[in-house]
């Protein structure tokens, strides 16, 4: 049976970074095993780089291959407004910078940061096991970790980066507060005449947000929040009526608009672990939280959890601990649940406020917008917020090297 200091379970983008973050503790010093299905890289989703992120990349010596493909936020401008409004006035406006030099946020097309980490991963050590977990068992020594093809491996420590239906969750029977938002986001990659020129956009519209988030080479990644019993009817039009619907939403400044890829609709839903571990399993990513993306913080938080995981690993690895000890998965517990009930909790609240028609309702939100907007010292310090400038988060999200690292 092949034995391992970490099993991780789950290849995406935070399974990866947690496999390539673990490689350089301690200089190589633990065993590290990564379990995936190999699968197509999409094409149609992007994510919003925090500038806290982009440090956490810059650590791992991956940031120069991303930039390549990534489009620094400039400008973003908040709208709120019904569809058929024939003006969208624009009652909160960020520009700034998260430092001198650095954007508060970057866009990026998801094959960008999965590529550079899965180049790095190839040269690192950690071990690639394809297939799935079927079963965990853990021990006072470990945890033994078997797969659908019934083979089995040990390991200190199990982590689970498989998703909203964690199956490690599930095994070690740690509960699940869910519900679902009864929308869907739907996510296609644009093309424009004109540049965007780092400038994102928010519409909030009666059905959700509609949301235009600037890529290179006059592109934006559109998410599209919408109810989900229209969603079926709007996918199956042809392409000029889809375009026709999203032109209704993000307006004609940009010039004639084009799909670069077809529209693909996911359900959306809240979903917060009732602890982020138990014996020898810690959860991260989204098998420990699921957020609306009203924000676009998801894969941010993550992130946030691979940092702190990996910081306190490498303390532990440094006083010749057991990095899979129940005092470890606690303290990770500790580190992470505020700042994820902090974040699941507004984006759980704007959602419910934004996706909302009533008159009362919508001139309360529209004050509180404008009044946010006239006080800079406020607007600074929700960018220092988003941008994870936040001196209270771990090394790696701050720019700082871990000993050994």
């Amino acid at each position: 049976m092949r034995r391992f200091d970490v099993v991780i379970a789950g290849g995406g983008l935070v399974g990866t970074s947690l496999a390539l973050a673990l490689s350089r503790v301690r200089r190589g010093a633990l065993s590290v095993a990564l379990i995936d299905r190999a699968g197509p890289v999409s094409d149609d989703r992007a994510f919003a780089l925090s500038a806290g992120s982009r440090r956490f990349f810059e650590a791992l010596g991956i940031w120069d291959r991303i930039a390549v493909d990534a489009e620094p936020f400039r400008e973003m401008v908040i709208t709120d407004s019904r569809l058929e409004d024939p003006v969208r006035p624009i009652f909160l406006t960020f520009r700034g910078e998260a430092a001198p030099g650095e954007a508060f946020a970057y866009m990026v097309p998801e094959a960008a940061p999965l590529m550079a980490l899965q180049s790095a991963l190839a040269a690192s050590g950690v071990e690639l096991i394809e297939g799935s977990v079927l079963d965990c068992r853990t021990d006072e020594a470990g945890a033994t970790v078997t797969l659908s093809d019934e083979r089995s491996m040990r390991a200190s420590l199990v982590i689970a980066c498989d998703g909203a239906r964690s199956r490690l969750r599930e095994l070690a029977a740690i509960g699940w507060a869910h519900w679902s938002y009864k929308q869907a986001g739907i996510v296609a990659t644009i093309g424009t005449e004109r540049s965007l020129e780092g400038r994102a956009e928010e519409h909030f519209l009666p059905s959700g947000p509609f949301a235009i988030l600037p890529l290179a080479d006059n592109r934006f990644s559109m998410v599209w929040t919408e109810r989900e019993e229209r969603v079926p009817s709007l996918l199956a039009q042809d392409d000029a009526s889809l375009l026709e619907e999203i032109e209704k939403r993000a307006g004609l400044r940009f010039g004639r608009l084009s799909l670069l890829s077809r529209p693909r609709a996911y359900p959306l839903s809240f979903g917060l672990a009732r602890k982020f571990g138990a014996a020898r399993l810690g959860l991260v990513g989204d098998a420990a939280h699921l957020i609306h993306p009203i924000a676009g913080q998801g894969l941010n938080l993550g992130l946030r959890d691979v940092a702190a995981l990996v910081e306190l690993i490498s303390d532990h690895c440094a006083l010749g601990l057991d990095p899979g000890s129940v005092q470890l998965i606690d303290a990770y517990d500790c580190a992470r649940r505020a700042d994820t009930v902090a974040m699941a909790s507004v984006t759980d609240t704007l959602n419910r406020l934004f996706s909302n028609d009533a008159m009362p309702v919508r001139l309360v939100r529209d004050l509180g917008l404008g009044l946010v907007d006239r006080l800079p010292s406020l607007k600074k310090r929700l960018i220092h917020e988003a941008s994870a400038s936040n001196p209270n988060l771990p090394k790696l999200m701050r720019g700082e090297a871990l000993p050994g690292f």
